[in-house]
């Protein structure tokens, strides 16, 4: 399995020889074997990629994530197929009975508020047994809207005069940069496992692309508001995002997540979690639904690394 993320933030010519990725840059080349890739983040507008590891990298499954000219990821490369069962694997998304969407969007929305008060136990912060009360009240579909009742709760206790939606407020660029990383590899783990990303659960957005990875994204939110409020504590002056905030925002998928009794990395959770709503789809049962939980404390993630050729 990929298990390595790579960030180039320096000028570089990226090509494809012998199953590895090519990285020249000024002071030398490096190479990595495509198998081990998981992601790759081109956070440099000088950098040139040939079409054969374009190529490559769909065929691998390789998610490229591309930022903007002020380094936000505005854009992801993911592969056309990659399932051995698409179509069958489309048809049962598109066939889900609304109850089934319903109940799959309850355990979301509940596994998101419980992270979300382990992210402020976390954090240090006060309003998680507050906010671990109001998970018994997420019925079926959310229809009285508890999650945005729980987002107001958490934002108000996480940061210290924070708005989220403030863009001059670069806690809010570090939010957006981290949950970019996870959209790629969340939507690399759903084409993986035949999913269609634009058919959602809950989100119906008929100019998203990215509806169900919208959805499965809530529960893992929270992993990336731990990070940015531990970075937000050290970092330096200033509202433009530095190398070091989209270094640290690029290593989310390098975070542990609890996955039923076992530590997993968030890129390893973000592919149980899709192969799990596969299941749940055949069942018909929302209980297969695996989502991940937050840990009480920051584990360490050995198995994976941030390659930085920045």
């Amino acid at each position: 399995m990929a298990w390595r993320g790579v960030h180039i933030s320096r000028p570089a010519r990226l090509s494809y020889r012998d199953r590895q990725i090519v990285i020249d840059q000024d002071d030398g080349a490096a190479r990595l074997p495509l198998e081990d890739i998981a992601w790759l983040i081109l956070d440099t507008p000088q950098v040139s990629v040939t079409g054969s590891l374009l190529s490559a990298c769909a065929g691998a499954g390789i998610a490229i994530i591309i930022p903007d000219a002020r380094h936000h990821p505005s854009g992801v490369l993911l592969p056309f197929h990659a399932h051995h069962a698409q179509a069958h694997v489309a048809h049962q998304q598109v066939a889900m009975t609304a109850p089934l969407k319903k109940r799959l969007w309850q355990q979301i929305v509940r596994a998101k508020i419980d992270n979300q008060a382990t992210s402020l136990t976390r954090s240090g912060r006060d309003g998680a047994q507050a906010l671990r009360a109001m998970t018994a009240h997420v019925k079926s579909g959310d229809p009285a809207n508890v999650e945005a009742r729980a987002a107001r709760l958490y934002w108000q206790n996480l940061f210290d005069d924070f708005r989220r939606g403030d863009d001059p407020d670069r806690r809010n660029a570090l939010l957006n940069y981290g949950y970019a990383v996870l959209r790629a590899a969340l939507a690399r783990a759903c084409v993986a496992h035949g999913l269609l990303p634009a058919f959602g659960l809950h989100h119906a957005s008929k100019t998203n692309a990215f509806n169900l990875v919208d959805d499965l994204i809530e529960p893992f939110r929270p992993l990336v508001d731990t990070m940015v409020c531990a970075h937000a504590a050290t970092m330096a002056p200033g509202n433009d995002l530095t190398l070091d905030d989209r270094r640290a925002m690029a290593g989310a998928l390098l975070g542990t997540l609890a996955m039923g009794k076992e530590d997993v990395s968030a890129l390893a959770a973000s592919e149980m979690t899709a192969a799990s709503l596969v299941r749940a789809m055949q069942l018909g049962d929302a209980a297969a639904l695996l989502l991940p939980g937050l840990p009480a404390r920051d584990l360490p993630a050995d198995d994976l690394q941030l390659a930085g050729c920045s």
